[in-house]
C-alpha cells in the first residue's frame, strides 16, 4: 500500500506538474507565444512588402531603362536627319552657287562678245575712213586735182557700194 500512495502520491505531483505546466503555457502563450508570433507575422509582412518594393523598383527601373533606350534612339534618328538635311542644303546651295557661276560666265561671255562686235565695228570704222581718206588721196594724185567735200563723200559712197559691206566684214 505503501507502494499505492506513493504511486498516488506521485500522481498527485505529477496533477500538479500538469496544471502548472498549463498554466505557464496559457501565460507563455498570453504574454510570450502572442506577441512573438504577432512579431514574426509582422516581420515576415515587411519583408514580403520590403520584396515587392525591390520588385517593384526593379520593374520600374527597366521601364525607365527602355525608356530612355527609346529616347537616346529617337535622338539618334533625329540628329541623323538633321546631319541629311543639313547635306542636303549644303549641297542645294552648293549647286546654287555653281549655277550662279555659270550664269555669271555666260554673262561675261556675252558681254565679252559684244564688245569684241563693238571693237571689231569701231576698227572696221577705223579702217574704212582710213582706206577713204586713202582713195581719195591717191584719186586726188591720179586726177590732180583736189576735191571738195562734196565730191569727196560721193567717192567714199560710190566706193562702198563697189566693194560692198561683206568684203568689209571679213
Amino acid at each position: 500500500m505503501q507502494l499505492f500512495q506513493n504511486v498516488v502520491n506521485i500522481d498527485a505531483q505529477m496533477a500538479i506538474q500538469i496544471i502548472n505546466t498549463i498554466i505557464m503555457y496559457l501565460i507563455l502563450k498570453k504574454l510570450l507565444f502572442k506577441p512573438v508570433t504577432e512579431f514574426m507575422a509582422n516581420r515576415t509582412a515587411e519583408v514580403e512588402a520590403s520584396y515587392k518594393d525591390a520588385e517593384e523598383a526593379v520593374n520600374k527601373g527597366e521601364e525607365l531603362k527602355a525608356e530612355y533606350e527609346a529616347k537616346i534612339s529617337s535622338a539618334k534618328e533625329e540628329a541623323q536627319e538633321i546631319v541629311k538635311n543639313g547635306s542636303k542644303r549644303a549641297e542645294e546651295r552648293a549647286d546654287e552657287i555653281i549655277k550662279a557661276a555659270q550664269e555669271e560666265t555666260v554673262q561675261l561671255k556675252e558681254r565679252a562678245n559684244r564688245e569684241i562686235q563693238r571693237e571689231k565695228q569701231k576698227v572696221m570704222n577705223e579702217l574704212k575712213d582710213d582706206i577713204s581718206s586713202l582713195a581719195i588721196l591717191a584719186a586726188s594724185k591720179v586726177i590732180g586735182t583736189d576735191i571738195d567735200g562734196a565730191k569727196h563723200e560721193k567717192l567714199i559712197g560710190d566706193f562702198i557700194e563697189e566693194v560692198g559691206e561683206a568684203k568689209w566684214q571679213s
